[in-house]
């Protein structure tokens, strides 16, 4: 269960906070349904209702500073998610984009540039899914990433570069 206050991540709207609890009435139901009122950062004029006792996380926490530096350190020894089907890789793709799990999304970043290298060797130009998912992915792990370590994302992509090079 989260807190008012608390800052959590919703797969559409990135890095959002919890302003309320509220109840909502549902249409065709005498029940009245409480409710996570979210606030992306980025658009404070949006408000999102997120049920309470949902059975779907449809958010989870954001990452602190601690977790943060984990989930970097661990980036080198994350496997690629390696889908040789592209209708699999693209459903694999949303999944991890729809996850929020950083882990994940190391992964098929990874996944996507192995196969955008492989591409370029043969000749070829890269997916256009591929850097679609792409961007989607380095924005969601790369913002969490620098709203823990109060950096801004080129900082973070700095940063992520020169840990990992010193780590090896």
């Amino acid at each position: 269960m989260f807190e008012i206050g608390d800052y959590v991540i919703n797969a559409n709207n990135g890095i959002c906070k919890i302003e309320d609890k509220v109840h909502l009435d549902l249409p065709m139901s005498d029940k009245k349904k409480l409710y996570y009122l979210i606030v992306p950062i980025k658009e404070k004029s949006t408000k999102l209702y997120i049920p309470v006792d949902s059975d779907k996380q449809r958010i989870r926490k954001a990452m602190d500073a601690e977790q943060a530096l984990e989930v970097i350190d661990q980036m080198p020894e994350i496997e690629a998610v390696w889908i040789a089907d592209d209708k699999q890789r693209e459903k694999r793709y949303k999944e991890a984009i729809f996850s929020c799990e950083p882990k994940q999304l190391v992964g098929i970043l990874k996944c996507m540039y192995q196969r955008n290298q492989q591409r370029n060797a043969e000749g070829k130009k890269s997916a256009s899914v591929d850097d679609r998912y792409f961007k989607m992915a380095e924005n969601n792990l790369y913002s969490e990433l620098a709203f823990a370590m109060a950096k801004d994302k080129e900082e973070i992509k700095q940063f992520i570069e020169e840990r990992i090079c010193i780590k090896d």
